[in-house]
């Protein structure tokens, strides 16, 4: 009885599962396979890594999505950190997670109305003696804003690796002699890796794919794979292409994934 039991709460998340992660997986490989007539054709692999255009948006892809990473863990950690030491950690990690709540389209506009001509940011410029500069539509401000929206997705894996080091590592790291600074280094950081390698693939991954903020905030100035996409499918129309696109991204997904992922131990003592 247990056993049918197990089986049929399995049901409803093999069905998922096939249904919303596995059917659109297929559709987008095949699709890769026709061109924008409908013709089986392998041209569109050929036409992709032939291409100084999209070689060139794979780069810049890869670059972006790289430096929002970084400066995203840059704040993250000593933020998760300080949160960890905190008395009241579960409320200030409730306010750090309520943006997430918020509708990323009305994050970007409200964004706008930061950084645009007449924005908050322009009239502390100007009030400073600075003068109103261009952000709105700049690589700093698609960099800033990604950031800002990435940072919760890096702070809590690591707020949880944290969570979980069992503090009597710290304390005899200090009993041997230790600093601050080379118990961070040799057991704090070491201990926590896995909450960065979690985070790093939170952030790094969904960066790779942005194209709402490169329109909204980077004016189309940033060019990525994901701006691609979505020109192939809403604009030119040739599905084919965005779906190989497409393939390409999932299969650097796939690698990062497995890069970034969590290694077993060869040779470990069993026990």
């Amino acid at each position: 009885m247990t056993k049918k039991a197990n089986v049929f709460y399995f049901i409803p998340y093999t069905f998922w599962l096939l249904l919303f992660v596995a059917a659109p997986l297929i559709l987008i490989v095949y699709q890769s396979f026709f061109n924008v007539d409908g013709q089986f054709t392998l041209g569109n692999y050929q036409t992709y890594f032939q291409s100084g255009t999209y070689l060139r948006m794979t780069l810049n892809s890869f670059w972006y999505a790289f430096l929002i990473t970084i400066f995203t863990l840059f704040i993250s950690y000593p933020t998760a950190y300080l949160l960890s030491k905190t008395k009241h950690k579960q409320l200030w990690l409730l306010l750090i997670i309520l943006p997430t709540w918020i509708n990323l389209l009305l994050k970007a506009y409200a964004f706008i109305g930061i950084f645009s001509a007449n924005g908050t940011v322009n009239d502390f410029l100007s009030f400073v003696g600075i003068g109103r500069q261009q952000i709105l539509f700049t690589d700093l401000s698609f960099l800033v804003v990604a950031t800002y929206i990435q940072i919760p997705f890096m702070i809590l894996p690591i707020f949880n690796a944290l969570e979980e080091m069992n503090p009597s590592f710290i304390r005899a790291s200090r009993d041997l002699g230790a600093n601050s600074f080379e118990t961070f280094k040799r057991v704090v950081f070491p201990l926590t890796l896995n909450g960065v390698k979690s985070g790093v693939q939170a952030v790094f991954i969904p960066s790779l794919s942005l194209f709402m903020l490169t329109r909204l905030i980077g004016g189309n100035r940033v060019i990525t794979l994901g701006t691609a996409i979505e020109q192939h499918f809403l604009v030119t129309q040739n599905w084919g292409m965005g779906s190989t696109i497409g393939v390409v991204l999932i299969i650097a997904m796939i690698l990062i994934m497995l890069f970034t992922g969590e290694k077993k131990k060869k040779g470990a003592v069993r026990k």
